[in-house]
């Protein structure tokens, strides 16, 4: 007896194991390239201009002038006190304590608020390049600089002997060197970015010491 002629096609399984797996359309890796191409062709458009950066530039020192303000006008008004007194106005000792007390505290972190919100200072993006964020970290030691020098004031005005006197204004003196140094850095940076950018605006004032005639 013979068998029947199969008429079905043999089973052939599809897989032999495991899930179906999708490929990624070409179309979605095109997209990516001309995705990443469009950012660096956005940002290099987006250059800032000559004038832009100026403008930035202005606004950096209207910020530091907000952040190292009011120490300066302190230091300004001891460096005064401080004059007079050696121009033989004693009258003003005592309110020159006060004076060099008080503008000594303001250069510090801890006691001026303005101050302790520049310590954390961003520059701008369009200014990167000027080095700007070394003059602030020189600005802040100017500040600390600052203090010293009020409170070397402060110690020669309280000196009660020839030698004690003498000893602290030789301190006061070459503190005040310092400050000077200090202040010079900065200006150059501040010029360089002024130079680069074509900036007009002023410079924060850091006053420097000048004695009284002799």
């Amino acid at each position: 007896m013979t068998s029947p002629t199969q008429t079905e096609p043999p089973f052939v399984p599809l897989r032999h194991s495991g899930w179906a797996t999708k490929r990624t359309p070409r179309w979605v890796f095109a997209a990516l390239v001309v995705a990443v191409i469009g950012v660096v062709v956005v940002s290099l458009s987006h250059k800032p201009s000559q004038s832009q950066r100026a403008s930035d530039l202005a606004g950096y020192f209207n910020d530091v002038k907000g952040g190292i303000g009011s120490c300066a006008a302190g230091l300004h008004d001891s460096e005064n006190a401080y004059g007079q007194i050696l121009g033989g106005t004693a009258a003003l000792t005592k309110n020159a304590e006060s004076v060099f007390t008080y503008g000594g505290s303001n250069c510090t972190v801890a006691s001026n608020e303005a101050l302790t919100d520049f310590a954390s200072y961003q520059v701008a993006e369009s200014l990167d390049s000027l080095n700007l964020d070394t003059a602030d970290n020189d600005v802040l030691s100017w500040s600390f600089d600052a203090t010293t020098v009020q409170t070397d004031m402060l110690t020669a005005l309280q000196a009660t002997t020839p030698t004690a006197k003498a000893s602290a204004q030789a301190k006061l003196s070459a503190d005040l060197v310092t400050l000077d140094k200090q202040r010079a850095t900065i200006d150059s940076i501040w010029t360089a970015a002024k130079h680069s950018t074509g900036a007009t605006a002023a410079f924060p004032s850091l006053p420097t010491w000048q004695p009284p005639a002799a």
